[in-house]
């Protein structure tokens, strides 16, 4: 592996975020707990969302998602084969769970100017058995969430929202995640604030939060709203364990919590110092002829207030993509594909057969030129954008 000058991510983690989980260690309670608890809060609150639950993983929080809307005890829940539909550009666990929990993923093209959902491919996919739409925020953008809410409220349907790579970016000076019925977060060590592992999801409805909550932790009546009359009806069994759904164990400890707690505190100062770091980039690179003819950096969507991830970028002019990514890779800046490019490229889609006669032709587009680089959360030298715009200069 090289070594890279400009990697995707600098180490993420602060003396105080560390000592806060040795804090943790050193109470000896280090299970789901009090930081738990109060990392939901902070969350809820800040997001403006009804209900929020740490998980291990934004992965994770997506399949609660996908798994409360086909579950017994929801009132209008989600039917074997009901579709689902979502953009081809997207990540593998937005995808999964969908097919895991019986329904059928149907793919819609993106935006190029933005990355997001094409909202005119979306509305051509909707059908009778259309139930829901899985929407990627990608990078910090989104798209225009207003249609998007006139298209869901006309038809019917479910909203999840893929929060993961967007934490904190506002559309209308709202936050993206607190729009659709569910979202799901991810505080993986590239992201906006981390805790090594671990995610969000939220939820607007009571009755689902208590579903996932169950199916959080293995299916228990533990901690639900109604677990003394689950108790009363069965008294035959140990209250304490009494398994009254489907369940995973898809918990967090209080040492992830804690870390997500206090990078969390400072979410808003790291957005303002990535929003810095691109734009310090971007003037360098406007003033590069070569650089600037060569690529298209994408740009915040109309009403967003971006939180940036990554910086998203689009080859022009037949640039070779391969060939110029080992390059710049050669020479010390890390890239990554755009989530995982055109999703339906991937080989688990065509042994599971879920490939789509039509051509996502935008889609395709970025698969083909597109990939982004990191975006610290610490401010950037100056030596180290110019080696960054020579490296880019020079291997175009």
């Amino acid at each position: 592996m090289p070594k890279y000058f400009y990697p995707l991510v600098e180490n993420p983690y602060r003396k105080k975020d560390v000592d806060n989980a040795i804090q943790v260690l050193k109470s000896k309670n280090i299970t789901a707990g009090p930081k738990v608890i109060a990392f939901e809060n902070k969350f809820k609150n800040k997001i403006k969302v009804n209900n929020s639950l740490l998980v291990n993983s934004g992965s994770s929080a997506n399949l609660l998602a996908l798994q409360c809307l086909i579950n017994p005890y929801r009132k209008k829940r989600l039917k074997q084969g009901d579709e689902v539909i979502l953009p081809a550009l997207c990540w593998s666990t937005s995808l999964w769970p969908i097919v895991q929990s019986g329904l059928k993923p149907i793919f819609a093209d993106v935006d190029k100017e933005t990355l997001n959902i094409n909202l005119d491919d979306l509305k051509k996919k909707i059908s009778s058995k259309t139930k829901a739409i899985m929407v990627v925020h990608v990078l910090g953008n989104c798209t225009n969430m207003d249609e998007l809410i006139k298209i869901k409220k006309k038809n019917n349907l479910t909203l999840i929202e893929d929060t993961c790579e967007s934490l904190g970016t506002k559309y209308r000076n709202k936050y993206l995640g607190s729009f659709g019925e569910f979202s799901s977060f991810s505080f993986y060590s590239s992201h906006q604030i981390s805790s090594g592992e671990g995610g969000m999801i939220c939820c607007k409805n009571s009755e689902d939060y208590q579903i996932i909550k169950s199916l959080r932790s293995h299916g228990w009546s533990r901690g639900l709203k109604n677990e003394n009359k689950i108790a009363r009806k069965h008294k035959n069994l140990d209250s304490r364990f009494i398994f009254y759904n489907s369940g995973f164990n898809l918990r967090s400890t209080d040492i992830n919590a804690s870390i997500a707690l206090t990078q969390f505190q400072d979410l808003d100062k790291f957005i303002k110092i990535r929003n810095s770091n691109r734009k310090k980039i971007i003037k360098a690179i406007s003033k590069n002829i070569k650089i600037k003819s060569n690529i298209n950096i994408i740009i915040e969507n109309e009403n967003v207030k971006p939180s940036w991830f990554g910086i998203p970028i689009l080859l022009k002019n037949k640039i070779n993509k391969k060939k110029f990514i080992k390059k710049i890779e050669k020479k010390g800046v890390e890239t990554r594909p755009i989530i995982s490019g055109n999703f339906l490229n991937q080989p688990s889609v065509i042994k599971y057969k879920l490939n789509q006669k039509n051509r996502m032709k935008n889609a395709e587009y970025i698969n083909e030129n597109g990939f982004f680089v990191g975006l610290s959360s610490t401010n950037l030298t100056n030596n180290k954008i110019k080696k960054l715009i020579r490296a880019f200069e020079t291997s175009l």
